[in-house]
């Protein structure tokens, strides 16, 4: 199954700084206000969210993942670590 993650901004061109910035590269999505990412390895997702928590106070975006169907956890200050460490529990290779 896989898993994913999915980031919103109600701001042109936000999406495409966060996203450019992290993988070091143009995506060239500046119109995009959702970007939906899926991963085999939901671990994989962690970097990601550690980067989302540590610049949040530079964007205006907003992030959820999707770990079982039709079930999404809105990612926060307040419940990244706990979620973090619940991926390496939950998903430990």
């Amino acid at each position: 199954m896989l898993v994913s993650v999915r980031m919103q901004s109600k701001k042109n061109g936000e999406l495409n700084r966060f996203l450019s910035k992290f993988y070091n590269t143009n995506l060239d999505i500046f119109y995009e206000k959702v970007w939906i990412n899926k991963y085999k390895n939901p671990v994989e997702m962690i970097d990601l969210i550690g980067a989302y928590i540590d610049n949040s106070d530079k964007y205006n975006i907003k992030m959820w993942i999707n770990l079982d169907p039709n079930i999404y956890i809105k990612i926060t200050k307040d419940n990244a670590d706990i979620v973090i460490k619940y991926l390496f529990e939950r998903y430990p290779y």
